[in-house]
Parts: C-alpha cells; structure tokens; sequence
C-alpha cells in the first residue's frame, strides 16, 4: 500500500537548501565543467542500474534532462544559465552531501529534493529545452529538410532562438514579478 508523505519546506529550510546551492555553485567554480558532466552521466547510469526508491527514480528523468541540456550541441546556454544546471548536477553528483548518498534508503533524498528546487527555478530554461527537443524531433519528418541539411540546420537555429528569448524574458519577468 503506497504512503504519500507531504513535506512542507519553510523559508528557513528553503534557504538552507539555496545555501547548500550556492556552495556547490561555488565548487563549480573550481571544478572542471566537462568534469561535472561526466560525472553526472556516471551516477545517472549507475542509478539506473540500481534499485532505487520511486521518489528518486521519478527525478532520475529529470537529472537526465539537466544533463542533456548541457549536453546538447545545439543548446547553448550562455555562462550564467549553464551555472545553476552545473551546480544541480554538482550537488547530485557530491556523495557527502547534506544526506551522505550511502545512507540506504533515505541517502539520496535530499537530492530528490534539490532536484525539485532546481527544476523550479529552472522552469523556464527546462520548458523551453523541452519544447526545443519536440520541435527538432519533429523536423527529420518533413522529406524537404531531410534533403538540405542547411535548411535544417537553419530551421533548428531559428526555434532555438524563439524559445531562448521566450525564456530569457519569462526568467526576466519573473524576477521583476516575483515568483507565482
């Protein structure tokens, strides 16, 4: 029989968590931006071959999307929007974290909850690399481009940069706004 488990996070643990953020930002700093993302690449695939509690494999497709967004040669997040990606992705990666990962059971639930506030900050970047992925998908289809690979290329950059500015200026707004 499932149990739903509601944890409510005050102000308080919020900012402990951004504090936790902000320190593996920091290292991110210092630590080699290929280094980070082959080791995500490394936990992703070693998590997949693990049994792991559903309230972490549910977030594992999310670390996947953090992952390929940094990835993707024709995603080209500047510094400052790759900087938050890398840090999510450093913090995964970090097995002493504020849960150490080798606690079974519970060792990588605040990983799960990182990944949470990670992707709600990154709202705009993760729906605009999303919508990027369906629309680059869908292009191969069409018999046309498939024949002139400048054409699509062409194509691919216009979107990528629709949604880029769709995102800039929905991250922009926001924080003029304040978060909804």
């Amino acid at each position: 029989m499932p149990f739903k488990l509601i944890i409510e996070l005050s102000d308080r643990d919020l900012r402990h968590f951004r504090r936790e953020l902000k320190r593996a930002r920091e290292a991110v700093g210092i630590a080699d931006d290929d280094e980070i993302v082959a080791a995500a690449a490394d936990l992703i695939e070693t998590l997949k071959r693990t049994e792991l509690p559903d309230f972490i494999g549910t977030r594992l497709a999310s670390l996947e999307t953090l992952l390929a967004m940094l990835s993707d040669p024709d995603w080209n997040l500047d510094d400052e929007e790759r900087s938050p990606v890398l840090a999510a992705l450093a913090y995964a990666c970090d097995p002493e974290d504020i849960i150490p990962d080798d606690i079974p059971g519970i060792g990588l639930l605040d990983d799960a909850v990182m990944i949470e506030l990670v992707f709600r900050e990154l709202r705009h970047e993760i729906a605009a690399y999303e919508d990027f992925r369906r629309y680059r998908a869908a292009l191969p289809r069409r018999s046309l481009l498939r024949k002139d690979p400048g054409m699509l290329a062409a194509k691919i950059a216009k979107r990528r940069t629709q949604l880029m500015t769709r995102m800039r200026r929905r991250r922009a707004d926001e924080r003029r706004k304040g978060p909804r």
